[in-house]
Protein backbone atom coordinates (compact mmCIF):
# COMPACT_ATOMS: atom_id res chain seq x y z
CA UNK A 1 0.00 0.00 0.00
CA UNK A 2 2.38 2.29 0.93
CA UNK A 3 5.13 1.47 -1.80
CA UNK A 4 2.06 2.17 -4.35
CA UNK A 5 1.66 5.62 -2.70
CA UNK A 6 4.71 6.53 -2.51
CA UNK A 7 5.57 5.49 -6.19
CA UNK A 8 1.92 7.34 -7.38
CA UNK A 9 3.42 10.43 -5.86
CA UNK A 10 7.01 10.65 -7.17
CA UNK A 11 6.07 11.05 -10.91
CA UNK A 12 5.53 14.85 -9.18
CA UNK A 13 7.96 16.92 -9.93
CA UNK A 14 10.21 17.78 -6.42
CA UNK A 15 8.13 15.52 -4.20
CA UNK A 16 10.98 12.90 -3.76
CA UNK A 17 13.19 15.84 -3.09
CA UNK A 18 10.79 17.08 -0.54
CA UNK A 19 10.36 14.02 1.15
CA UNK A 20 14.26 13.22 1.44
CA UNK A 21 14.64 16.98 2.90
CA UNK A 22 12.04 16.19 5.59
CA UNK A 23 14.04 12.85 6.10
CA UNK A 24 17.00 14.17 7.11
CA UNK A 25 16.35 17.05 8.91
CA UNK A 26 13.92 15.22 11.28
CA UNK A 27 16.85 12.92 12.04
CA UNK A 28 18.10 16.12 13.23
CA UNK A 29 15.24 17.02 15.06
CA UNK A 30 15.48 13.92 16.87
CA UNK A 31 19.01 14.11 18.02
CA UNK A 32 18.11 17.81 18.95
CA UNK A 33 15.76 17.76 22.42
CA UNK A 34 18.16 14.58 23.67
CA UNK A 35 22.02 16.29 23.25
CA UNK A 36 20.53 20.13 24.48
CA UNK A 37 18.41 18.65 27.36
CA UNK A 38 21.05 16.66 28.74
CA UNK A 39 23.91 18.74 27.65
CA UNK A 40 22.14 21.75 29.75
CA UNK A 41 21.76 19.94 32.59
CA UNK A 42 25.47 18.47 32.31
CA UNK A 43 26.96 22.00 32.62
CA UNK A 44 27.91 22.81 36.35
CA UNK A 45 25.25 24.14 38.79
CA UNK A 46 22.47 23.48 35.75
CA UNK A 47 18.65 23.04 37.25
CA UNK A 48 15.56 22.23 35.79
CA UNK A 49 14.93 26.08 35.74
CA UNK A 50 18.02 26.24 33.39
CA UNK A 51 16.75 23.63 31.05
CA UNK A 52 13.49 25.78 30.98
CA UNK A 53 14.96 28.63 29.55
CA UNK A 54 17.37 26.87 27.42
CA UNK A 55 14.51 25.11 25.81
CA UNK A 56 11.91 27.63 25.36
CA UNK A 57 14.64 30.37 23.72
CA UNK A 58 13.45 28.81 20.43
CA UNK A 59 9.69 28.84 20.90
CA UNK A 60 9.73 32.27 22.20
CA UNK A 61 10.34 34.59 19.09
CA UNK A 62 9.02 31.57 16.69
CA UNK A 63 5.75 32.66 18.70
CA UNK A 64 6.21 36.16 18.74
CA UNK A 65 6.77 36.73 14.84
CA UNK A 66 4.97 33.81 13.38
CA UNK A 67 2.33 35.96 11.93
CA UNK A 68 4.39 38.34 10.14
CA UNK A 69 6.27 35.14 8.87
CA UNK A 70 2.96 33.84 7.48
CA UNK A 71 3.11 37.60 5.56
CA UNK A 72 6.26 36.67 4.10
CA UNK A 73 5.52 32.75 3.52
CA UNK A 74 2.54 34.54 0.93
CA UNK A 75 4.79 37.29 -0.97
CA UNK A 76 7.32 34.99 -1.62
CA UNK A 77 8.57 31.46 -3.18
CA UNK A 78 7.96 29.27 -0.47
CA UNK A 79 10.83 26.61 -0.75
CA UNK A 80 13.77 29.08 -0.61
CA UNK A 81 12.17 30.98 2.41
CA UNK A 82 12.21 27.55 3.91
CA UNK A 83 15.45 26.12 2.25
CA UNK A 84 17.36 29.46 3.70
CA UNK A 85 16.20 29.51 6.75
CA UNK A 86 17.33 25.79 7.22
CA UNK A 87 20.44 26.96 5.64
CA UNK A 88 21.23 29.95 7.94
CA UNK A 89 19.94 27.92 11.17
CA UNK A 90 22.61 25.35 10.62
CA UNK A 91 24.77 27.94 11.68
CA UNK A 92 23.23 28.59 15.19
CA UNK A 93 23.06 24.91 15.85
CA UNK A 94 26.65 24.27 15.13
CA UNK A 95 28.03 27.29 17.61
CA UNK A 96 25.85 24.85 20.27
CA UNK A 97 27.82 21.97 19.07
CA UNK A 98 30.71 23.79 19.35
CA UNK A 99 30.35 25.24 22.15
CA UNK A 100 30.45 21.64 23.95
CA UNK A 101 33.09 20.29 21.78
CA UNK A 102 35.33 23.12 23.14
CA UNK A 103 34.19 23.50 26.34
CA UNK A 104 32.70 27.02 26.37
CA UNK A 105 29.14 26.34 26.38
CA UNK A 106 27.13 28.17 28.97
CA UNK A 107 23.19 28.48 29.61
CA UNK A 108 22.95 31.66 28.27
CA UNK A 109 24.85 31.17 24.97
CA UNK A 110 22.57 28.02 24.28
CA UNK A 111 19.50 30.43 25.05
CA UNK A 112 20.94 33.57 22.11
CA UNK A 113 21.23 30.32 19.97
CA UNK A 114 18.16 29.15 20.35
CA UNK A 115 16.28 32.59 20.17
CA UNK A 116 18.40 33.26 16.55
CA UNK A 117 17.20 29.90 15.54
CA UNK A 118 13.60 30.96 16.46
CA UNK A 119 13.48 33.82 14.66
CA UNK A 120 14.12 32.12 11.26
CA UNK A 121 11.52 28.84 12.44
CA UNK A 122 9.07 32.11 12.47
CA UNK A 123 9.63 32.13 9.06
CA UNK A 124 9.85 28.46 8.06
CA UNK A 125 6.72 27.32 9.54
CA UNK A 126 4.06 29.29 7.63
CA UNK A 127 5.56 28.92 4.50
CA UNK A 128 7.01 25.15 4.87
CA UNK A 129 2.69 24.30 5.52
CA UNK A 130 2.41 25.36 1.52
CA UNK A 131 5.21 23.44 0.15
CA UNK A 132 3.58 20.18 -0.67
CA UNK A 133 0.33 22.15 -1.93
CA UNK A 134 2.49 23.64 -4.86
CA UNK A 135 3.92 19.86 -6.08
CA UNK A 136 1.13 17.67 -5.54
CA UNK A 137 -3.19 18.32 -7.02
CA UNK A 138 -5.49 18.38 -4.09
CA UNK A 139 -6.76 14.78 -4.77
CA UNK A 140 -3.51 14.01 -3.39
CA UNK A 141 -2.58 15.94 -0.39
CA UNK A 142 -4.02 13.67 1.88
CA UNK A 143 -1.84 10.91 0.71
CA UNK A 144 0.90 13.39 0.25
CA UNK A 145 0.91 14.76 4.31
CA UNK A 146 0.91 10.46 4.76
CA UNK A 147 4.06 10.10 3.35
CA UNK A 148 5.70 13.13 4.46
CA UNK A 149 4.84 11.99 7.80
CA UNK A 150 6.04 8.58 7.80
CA UNK A 151 9.16 9.52 6.38
CA UNK A 152 9.59 12.50 8.83
CA UNK A 153 9.33 10.25 11.14
CA UNK A 154 11.57 7.62 10.30
CA UNK A 155 14.14 10.27 10.29
CA UNK A 156 12.97 11.12 13.39
CA UNK A 157 13.03 7.85 15.24
CA UNK A 158 16.27 7.06 13.94
CA UNK A 159 17.52 10.25 15.25
CA UNK A 160 16.30 10.19 18.38
CA UNK A 161 17.99 6.86 18.48
CA UNK A 162 21.30 7.89 17.65
CA UNK A 163 21.15 10.90 20.14
CA UNK A 164 20.75 8.66 23.24
CA UNK A 165 23.84 6.59 21.88
CA UNK A 166 25.81 9.63 20.76
CA UNK A 167 25.04 12.07 24.06
CA UNK A 168 25.78 8.90 26.61
CA UNK A 169 29.26 8.19 24.49
CA UNK A 170 30.24 10.94 22.85
CA UNK A 171 28.24 13.48 24.48
CA UNK A 172 25.93 16.31 23.09
CA UNK A 173 28.25 18.48 20.71
CA UNK A 174 28.72 15.85 18.29
CA UNK A 175 25.21 15.03 18.13
CA UNK A 176 24.37 18.90 17.41
CA UNK A 177 26.81 18.62 15.09
CA UNK A 178 24.80 15.84 13.13
CA UNK A 179 21.82 18.19 13.38
CA UNK A 180 23.45 21.46 11.86
CA UNK A 181 24.80 18.94 9.45
CA UNK A 182 21.31 17.48 8.58
CA UNK A 183 19.48 21.11 8.67
CA UNK A 184 22.06 22.63 6.07
CA UNK A 185 21.74 19.14 3.56
CA UNK A 186 17.52 19.67 3.80
CA UNK A 187 17.78 23.00 3.03
CA UNK A 188 19.91 22.65 0.21
CA UNK A 189 17.37 20.06 -0.81
CA UNK A 190 14.23 22.29 -0.30
CA UNK A 191 15.82 25.49 -2.02
CA UNK A 192 16.27 24.20 -5.42
CA UNK A 193 13.17 22.35 -5.75
CA UNK A 194 11.44 23.80 -8.72
CA UNK A 195 7.60 25.16 -7.67
CA UNK A 196 5.92 27.62 -9.31
CA UNK A 197 6.37 31.60 -8.31
CA UNK A 198 3.19 33.49 -5.99
CA UNK A 199 0.71 34.28 -8.34
CA UNK A 200 1.01 38.30 -8.59
CA UNK A 201 -1.58 40.26 -6.40
CA UNK A 202 -1.42 43.72 -5.33
CA UNK A 203 0.78 44.66 -2.24
CA UNK A 204 -0.31 45.95 0.72
CA UNK A 205 0.51 46.87 3.66
CA UNK A 206 2.17 44.20 6.17
CA UNK A 207 -1.17 44.72 8.43
CA UNK A 208 -3.63 45.11 5.52
CA UNK A 209 -2.15 42.05 4.77
CA UNK A 210 -2.90 40.44 8.31
CA UNK A 211 -6.16 42.12 8.72
CA UNK A 212 -7.18 39.85 5.66
CA UNK A 213 -5.83 36.78 6.98
CA UNK A 214 -7.10 37.21 10.25
CA UNK A 215 -10.56 37.52 8.13
CA UNK A 216 -9.98 34.27 6.59
CA UNK A 217 -9.23 32.42 9.66
CA UNK A 218 -12.16 33.51 12.20
CA UNK A 219 -15.07 33.44 9.61
CA UNK A 220 -14.54 29.22 10.34
CA UNK A 221 -15.58 28.50 13.40
CA UNK A 222 -14.03 24.56 13.33
CA UNK A 223 -11.06 26.03 13.05
CA UNK A 224 -11.09 29.07 16.07
CA UNK A 225 -12.00 26.10 18.19
CA UNK A 226 -9.55 23.67 17.38
CA UNK A 227 -6.83 26.84 17.70
CA UNK A 228 -8.04 27.08 21.59
CA UNK A 229 -7.95 23.68 22.20
CA UNK A 230 -4.66 22.80 21.01
CA UNK A 231 -3.09 26.43 23.02
CA UNK A 232 -3.66 24.02 26.10
CA UNK A 233 -3.11 20.80 24.20
CA UNK A 234 0.44 22.25 22.58
CA UNK A 235 1.68 23.67 26.12
CA UNK A 236 1.61 20.48 27.80
CA UNK A 237 2.90 17.97 25.15
CA UNK A 238 5.89 20.62 25.14
CA UNK A 239 6.13 20.59 28.73
CA UNK A 240 6.10 17.34 28.73
CA UNK A 241 8.61 16.54 25.52
CA UNK A 242 10.76 19.54 25.98
CA UNK A 243 11.45 19.34 30.23
CA UNK A 244 9.43 16.87 32.27
CA UNK A 245 10.42 13.86 30.00
CA UNK A 246 14.38 14.12 30.59
CA UNK A 247 13.28 15.41 34.06
CA UNK A 248 11.84 12.53 35.10
CA UNK A 249 14.48 10.33 33.91
CA UNK A 250 17.62 12.08 35.23
CA UNK A 251 16.84 10.34 38.39
CA UNK A 252 19.89 7.87 37.42
CA UNK A 253 22.30 7.29 34.71
CA UNK A 254 20.51 5.39 32.26
CA UNK A 255 18.44 8.71 31.45
CA UNK A 256 19.45 9.92 28.32
CA UNK A 257 19.11 6.55 26.87
CA UNK A 258 15.89 5.76 28.82
CA UNK A 259 14.12 9.35 27.34
CA UNK A 260 15.15 8.57 23.57
CA UNK A 261 13.64 4.95 24.06
CA UNK A 262 10.38 7.02 24.94
CA UNK A 263 10.91 9.42 21.90
CA UNK A 264 11.63 6.66 19.61
CA UNK A 265 8.24 4.95 20.92
CA UNK A 266 6.46 8.37 20.30
CA UNK A 267 8.10 8.23 16.67
CA UNK A 268 7.31 4.59 16.00
CA UNK A 269 3.56 5.25 17.19
CA UNK A 270 3.89 8.25 14.52
CA UNK A 271 4.75 5.84 12.07
CA UNK A 272 2.19 3.57 12.36
CA UNK A 273 -0.10 6.82 12.73
CA UNK A 274 1.13 7.85 9.38
CA UNK A 275 0.16 4.31 7.91
CA UNK A 276 -3.24 3.85 9.07
CA UNK A 277 -4.01 7.54 8.02
CA UNK A 278 -2.82 6.14 4.48
CA UNK A 279 -5.64 3.51 4.56
CA UNK A 280 -8.41 4.63 6.71
CA UNK A 281 -11.28 7.90 5.51
CA UNK A 282 -12.89 9.44 7.87
CA UNK A 283 -15.69 11.16 7.28
CA UNK A 284 -15.15 12.80 10.32
CA UNK A 285 -11.93 13.37 10.78
CA UNK A 286 -11.49 16.41 13.29
CA UNK A 287 -14.08 14.24 15.71
CA UNK A 288 -12.43 11.08 15.62
CA UNK A 289 -9.10 13.29 16.09
CA UNK A 290 -9.72 14.90 19.02
CA UNK A 291 -11.05 11.67 20.64
CA UNK A 292 -7.02 9.86 20.19
CA UNK A 293 -6.02 13.22 21.27
CA UNK A 294 -7.81 12.92 24.37
CA UNK A 295 -6.35 9.50 24.97
CA UNK A 296 -2.88 10.54 23.94
CA UNK A 297 -2.81 11.67 27.78
CA UNK A 298 -2.21 7.88 28.44
CA UNK A 299 1.60 9.24 27.82
CA UNK A 300 1.54 11.45 31.11
CA UNK A 301 -0.33 9.23 33.10
CA UNK A 302 2.12 6.50 32.81
CA UNK A 303 4.96 8.88 33.78
CA UNK A 304 3.45 10.39 36.62
CA UNK A 305 2.93 6.56 38.12
CA UNK A 306 6.22 5.87 37.42
CA UNK A 307 5.45 2.98 35.55
CA UNK A 308 8.11 0.46 34.31
CA UNK A 309 9.86 1.62 31.21
CA UNK A 310 8.12 -0.68 29.02
CA UNK A 311 4.58 0.55 29.49
CA UNK A 312 6.09 4.13 28.92
CA UNK A 313 7.16 2.89 25.84
CA UNK A 314 3.90 1.86 24.73
CA UNK A 315 2.09 4.36 25.91
CA UNK A 316 4.30 7.08 24.10
CA UNK A 317 3.40 4.73 20.97
CA UNK A 318 0.00 5.29 21.41
CA UNK A 319 0.28 8.87 21.69
CA UNK A 320 2.29 8.77 18.46
CA UNK A 321 -0.55 7.20 16.75
CA UNK A 322 -3.12 9.91 18.19
CA UNK A 323 -0.73 12.89 17.16
CA UNK A 324 -0.18 11.52 13.44
CA UNK A 325 -3.24 10.84 12.59
CA UNK A 326 -4.49 14.12 13.90
CA UNK A 327 -1.45 15.83 12.45
CA UNK A 328 -2.54 14.38 9.01
CA UNK A 329 -5.93 14.71 8.53
CA UNK A 330 -5.52 18.38 10.60
CA UNK A 331 -2.84 19.38 7.03
CA UNK A 332 -4.96 17.80 4.71
CA UNK A 333 -8.54 19.73 5.80
CA UNK A 334 -6.66 23.15 6.39
CA UNK A 335 -5.30 22.36 2.80
CA UNK A 336 -8.60 21.67 1.47
CA UNK A 337 -10.48 24.36 3.09
CA UNK A 338 -7.94 27.50 3.28
CA UNK A 339 -7.48 29.73 0.02
CA UNK A 340 -4.12 29.40 -1.78
CA UNK A 341 -3.68 32.78 -1.96
CA UNK A 342 -3.72 33.44 2.14
CA UNK A 343 -2.80 29.86 3.33
CA UNK A 344 0.52 31.10 4.93
CA UNK A 345 -1.24 33.49 6.63
CA UNK A 346 -4.25 31.38 7.82
CA UNK A 347 -1.48 28.49 8.62
CA UNK A 348 0.88 31.30 10.99
CA UNK A 349 -2.71 32.09 12.53
CA UNK A 350 -3.13 28.56 13.39
CA UNK A 351 0.50 28.06 14.85
CA UNK A 352 -0.03 31.03 16.44
CA UNK A 353 -2.83 30.57 18.62
CA UNK A 354 -1.96 26.68 19.02
CA UNK A 355 1.30 27.39 20.36
CA UNK A 356 0.74 30.74 22.13
CA UNK A 357 0.99 29.18 25.64
CA UNK A 358 3.89 26.39 24.86
CA UNK A 359 6.67 29.20 26.18
CA UNK A 360 4.97 29.48 28.80
CA UNK A 361 4.41 25.90 29.52
CA UNK A 362 8.08 24.68 28.80
CA UNK A 363 9.51 27.95 31.06
CA UNK A 364 7.35 27.26 33.95
CA UNK A 365 7.06 22.99 33.52
CA UNK A 366 11.06 23.59 35.35
CA UNK A 367 10.29 25.24 38.17
CA UNK A 368 6.98 23.59 39.07
CA UNK A 369 8.52 20.25 38.68
CA UNK A 370 11.22 21.32 41.55
CA UNK A 371 8.64 22.93 43.92
CA UNK A 372 5.71 20.75 43.46
CA UNK A 373 7.40 17.20 41.79
CA UNK A 374 7.94 16.02 38.46
CA UNK A 375 5.37 13.48 38.70
CA UNK A 376 2.86 15.81 40.29
CA UNK A 377 3.04 18.44 36.83
CA UNK A 378 2.52 15.09 34.63
CA UNK A 379 -0.68 14.27 36.28
CA UNK A 380 -1.57 18.53 35.69
CA UNK A 381 -0.52 18.40 31.81
CA UNK A 382 -2.36 14.96 31.07
CA UNK A 383 -5.28 16.07 32.88
CA UNK A 384 -5.22 19.43 30.87
CA UNK A 385 -4.91 17.96 27.40
CA UNK A 386 -8.37 15.71 27.88
CA UNK A 387 -10.18 18.58 29.34
CA UNK A 388 -9.29 20.72 26.07
CA UNK A 389 -9.67 17.73 23.75
CA UNK A 390 -13.20 17.30 24.85
CA UNK A 391 -14.08 20.91 24.98
CA UNK A 392 -12.89 21.19 21.28
CA UNK A 393 -15.87 18.29 20.74
CA UNK A 394 -18.19 20.10 22.28
CA UNK A 395 -18.62 22.58 19.52
CA UNK A 396 -20.68 21.54 16.60
CA UNK A 397 -18.59 22.78 13.65
CA UNK A 398 -15.88 20.53 15.21
CA UNK A 399 -17.85 17.48 15.52
CA UNK A 400 -19.75 17.65 12.18
CA UNK A 401 -16.69 18.87 9.62
CA UNK A 402 -16.65 16.16 7.25
CA UNK A 403 -13.95 15.37 4.65
CA UNK A 404 -14.32 17.11 1.42
CA UNK A 405 -14.35 16.32 -2.21
CA UNK A 406 -11.73 18.57 -3.81
CA UNK A 407 -12.64 21.41 -5.62
CA UNK A 408 -10.96 24.99 -6.72
CA UNK A 409 -11.39 26.59 -3.51
CA UNK A 410 -12.28 30.35 -3.75
CA UNK A 411 -11.63 33.30 -0.93
CA UNK A 412 -15.41 32.76 -0.28
CA UNK A 413 -15.34 28.77 0.45
CA UNK A 414 -16.39 28.26 4.02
Amino acid sequence: MITVQLRQLRVHKGFSHLISARFISNVGNGLSPIALAYGTLSLAGATGKDLSFVMSARIFPMIALMLFGGVIGDRFKRNRIVGGTDMLGSIFVAISAASFLFGFASVWLLVIMGFLFGVLNAMWWPAMSGVLPAILPKDKLKDGNAVVGLLSNFGYVLGALMGGTLVTLFGSGWALLVDALSFFIAGVLVWQLDVPAMEHRERTSVFTELKDGWLEFKSRSWLVAMVIAFTGINACFEALVQVLGPLAFNENSHGPRDWSLNLAGLTLGMICGGVIALKVHLSRPMFFSMIVIALSAAWDFSLAVRVPLVLTFICAFLSGIAVEMYMVNWSTTMQTNIPEESFSRVSAYDAFGSYALAPLGIVVAGPLAMYYGVHTILWVTGGVTVVSALLALSVKSVRNLRSIQIYPITSKSL
